[in-house]
């Protein structure tokens, strides 16, 4: 066999991505007949026909989906060498770009980080946005870790590793004051206004079967996505609410909010998600091992 042509398997990468042979060519500026013409040349280089054409889609054969798992590894390890060096992988300036979610919690993401913030010779990079735009920043190398309240599975094309990093469990809290101490939570709940995550939440979920199977009714004050503002809405609000105590841990150690149970049961899981890589910063690998050494703690303190 000839030598690979990388271009024409370049073009099959962008067309089985993409599904669609207009949107290839217009993602890379050249022509559908073009398109087509270094397609066929690959087929006839591998003499396997790579695609189906179902109406305006094109759908991988089996030996499509094969040598599209080739093209991943590929090109993955070209965009990991080019990220490689723009973050310094092999100078003294290491550069570390870490993706959260966005409605991860703010405390966590500093005490994760607390060892390399400041420290010489690295460079934070922090960037927040929804898991799914992060899993494509990590999947090109343009992010070298996500940390999320959410477990990703690993597959042959998508090949992450999640570690479990800490297990936090969730409270209520609500302002230190005399006529919330005379009340019994959280069977005095329907008493009070109650503040809890969206229902995009795992928490919320877990929440929601708390609820269930101890026969609490009542109706939510307010729903909160973003943990930051759920913060601010339990220092302000005069309520009772429903939070990891990871994301209130100064206003608890300063006296502004009380914790007045921990829900038995309901959680948060926080992880580190990253790619697999040939090389991997020293600096990322002394955040995760950290992080193993105390996945199994119930509890994230400001220490930890």
């Amino acid at each position: 066999m000839r030598d690979l042509n990388f271009r024409h398997l370049y073009y099959f990468w962008t067309v089985a991505k993409e599904g669609n042979l207009t949107r290839a060519a217009q993602q890379m500026h050249v022509s559908q007949s073009a398109l087509s013409s270094q397609i066929k040349q690959l087929e006839e280089q591998l003499g396997q026909k790579l695609f189906d054409r179902q109406g305006r889609t094109l759908q991988l054969t089996e030996t499509g989906h094969l040598v599209l798992e080739y093209a991943e590894s590929i090109f993955s390890l070209g965009s990991e060498m080019l990220s490689m060096m723009e973050s310094g992988g092999l100078k003294r300036l290491q550069r570390l770009r870490v993706g959260a979610v966005a409605t991860l919690s703010r405390n966590f993401q500093e005490n994760f980080l607390k060892p390399v913030i400041g420290q010489e010779g690295v460079q934070l990079v922090l960037h927040s946005s929804a898991l799914e735009d992060l899993l494509e920043q990590l999947e090109v190398h343009k992010l070298d870790l996500i940390l999320s309240n959410r477990a990703v599975a690993s597959d042959s094309t998508l090949p992450w590793r999640c570690q479990l990093l800490a297990r936090q469990s969730v409270c209520l809290v609500g302002p230190d004051t005399a006529a919330f101490k005379q009340l019994s939570f959280p069977q005095d709940l329907p008493k009070v206004k109650v503040l809890v995550p969206g229902p995009s939440s795992d928490i919320r979920v877990q929440f929601d079967m708390y609820c269930q199977q101890h026969g609490l009714d009542f109706s939510p004050y307010a729903e909160v996505d973003d943990m930051a503002m759920l913060r601010l809405m339990a220092r302000d609000s005069g309520g009772v609410t429903v939070v990891p105590e990871v994301v209130v841990q100064d206003e608890i150690e300063s006296g502004l909010l009380k914790k007045y149970c921990t829900l038995e049961g309901v959680i948060e899981n926080f992880y580190a998600i990253t790619a697999k890589r040939h090389f991997e910063l020293p600096i990322l690998k002394v955040l995760l091992e950290q992080g193993a050494s105390g996945k199994s703690a119930e509890k994230v303190s400001a220490s930890d």
